[in-house]
């Protein structure tokens, strides 16, 4: 059975697979990886066209020989990957043209990539927390602690709703999200979810809540007075993470299967980059056997991983963090880099414990001059202006009849300027619809500085969906159609700061 370890050294006895997807997060901060990262033959993972997704997802959790019974494994995926999505192939590939392809990921119930791993998570954290009932492990039930740009909230929300043993509460930077995406997290429904806004970005959101995870009186309070232990759903969660290196397999395999690559020649993966957990996927993916050469990493304005990648240095000393029509990849601190460096590394806990202290404590650090090589060998790095985001939009739509949200209008154009010989598999993480305003801006020139004629500021999120629906020929997911009709039960913006986020859960939890 594979055992999990956290890349600071501080967990001395490794953990189950359940035991870290309850657990989310190591104490000290750290974040859990696997003892052994599987190697999947080459054979294995083009067979994997196949077979269902559900089944595919099936056979990489079995590879990583994970506690949890294969005939449960297979229950639990069939549940994840089911009816509740708009297209059987759950993740299909599309050719544009000019040797790129786009895994489109949003074809689950909040129409973003985050489906992807949020189906599935709750369904396993239910199973592990049962799990460690019977084994006498765990005695308590748990609260799931969220900060989101957006798409995670609503995902998380819509997984962990009516789950047995756990509650969730989510924070969203309050002006940092679009008018859907506000919907669908403020109109959730269940007894055991809770939202609030944040007055501040998403960083400070989510700096706010590993804050709350590291205030040791405030846990113990909650496990006293509410019988809860905090857990996290953000990619932190390991658990998170696993979901998603499946879909790049998946994504190969389609390839393959359609001859758009031949067995074994490699792809190049472009991912739309914020936190770094979608691109780190791919990095798994491909430790594990599938043949990707390069990973490029596609950032918007807030620039910070393209420059760390091209300089090795990390300083957001004096970086001010830019909304731009990518709202999701608003970030400035990359939770997931640091599982990339333990790699990088060979596992030197010691290094990446200094490294996240000192950019904890100063906003800088700094790899040396082998890791930054090592580094360079995998990943390459462009970032994409506003204008240049929403003029891709338009000529996407134009030239390739596809529409594509800004996230993935950001990686098109990051691929196509770093596209070499191989095949780009261009990760397309959202559906146009949850970004109406800035796609409508895209098709008609307008720049994202300037505002939007008055008749369409005039228009609701779902109002302007099917504006742009009809003129573009193309469908609004019924999921955000159905948002019209349903009533916001959440208002309440709250400080983004730890003494915020413990207060507005300690009031909700009183009731």
């Amino acid at each position: 059975m594979n055992r999990f370890i956290d890349t600071r050294g501080t967990v001395r006895d490794p953990l189950t697979f359940c035991e870290v997807v309850v657990q989310g997060i190591a104490p000290g901060g750290g974040l859990f990886v696997p003892q052994e990262v599987p190697a999947i033959s080459l054979d294995d993972i083009c067979a994997l066209a196949s077979l269902t997704y559900a089944e595919r997802a099936a056979f990489v959790y079995n590879a990583f020989d994970v506690d949890i019974e294969p005939l449960d494994v297979a229950r639990i995926m069939a549940g994840a990957y089911g009816e509740q999505w708009d297209d059987p192939a759950i993740a299909p590939v599309v050719d544009l043209g000019d040797n790129t392809y786009v895994l489109e990921l949003f074809h689950g119930p909040t129409s973003a990539f985050k489906d992807m791993a949020l189906q599935c998570l709750p369904r396993v954290f239910e199973y592990a927390s049962q799990k460690l009932r019977e084994d006498g492990k765990l005695d308590h039930d748990h609260l799931i602690l969220v900060a989101t740009s957006g798409d995670t909230g609503k995902a998380a929300l819509e997984g962990f709703a009516g789950r047995e043993h756990v509650s969730i509460c989510v924070f969203y930077p309050h002006g940092g999200v679009s008018d859907i995406q506000l919907r669908q997290m403020t109109t959730q429904q269940g007894g055991n979810v809770c939202v609030f806004g944040a007055y501040g970005d998403f960083d400070d959101c989510q700096t706010s809540v590993k804050r709350t995870f590291a205030d040791e009186e405030f846990c113990a309070q909650l496990l006293k007075e509410h019988g809860l232990a905090l857990s996290s759903a953000n990619s932190i969660n390991w658990g998170r993470l696993m979901p998603q290196i499946v879909y790049y397999m998946s994504g190969y395999a389609q390839m393959v299967a359609s001859g758009a690559v031949q067995k074994g020649a490699p792809i190049d993966v472009c991912v739309p980059t914020g936190n770094f957990g979608n691109i780190l996927a791919a990095y798994y993916a491909r430790e594990m056997g599938t043949p990707i050469n390069k990973l490029l990493c596609a950032s918007n304005e807030n620039n910070i991983l393209t420059d760390f990648i091209t300089t090795g240095v990390y300083d957001i000393r004096d970086r001010k963090l830019h909304l731009t029509p990518s709202p999701s990849m608003d970030i400035l601190i990359s939770s997931n880099l640091e599982r990339q460096l333990f790699e990088l590394t060979d596992r030197d806990a010691t290094r990446i414990a200094g490294w996240m202290s000192e950019l904890a404590l100063t906003g800088h650090f700094e790899v040396d001059a082998a890791t930054r090589a090592r580094m360079q060998e995998l990943y390459a790095a462009d970032c994409v202006t506003n204008e240049e985001c929403l003029a891709v939009i338009g000529k996407t739509f134009e030239e390739k009849g596809y529409l594509p949200d800004p996230h993935t209008a950001v990686a098109i154009e990051v691929a196509r300027r770093l596209k070499g010989q191989n095949p780009v598999l261009v990760a397309s993480t959202a559906h146009w619809a949850k970004f109406s305003p800035n796609v409508w801006r895209g098709l008609h020139g307008v720049s994202a500085t300037e505002p939007l004629p008055a008749e369409v500021a005039s228009l609701t999120g779902i109002e302007l969906n099917r504006l742009i629906a009809t003129q573009t020929g193309t469908k609004v997911p019924p999921n955000l159609e159905a948002l019209e009709t349903l009533p916001r039960r959440f208002t309440q913006v709250v400080d983004a700061t730890k003494e915020g986020v413990e207060t507005s859960v300690s009031a909700w939890l009183a009731g």
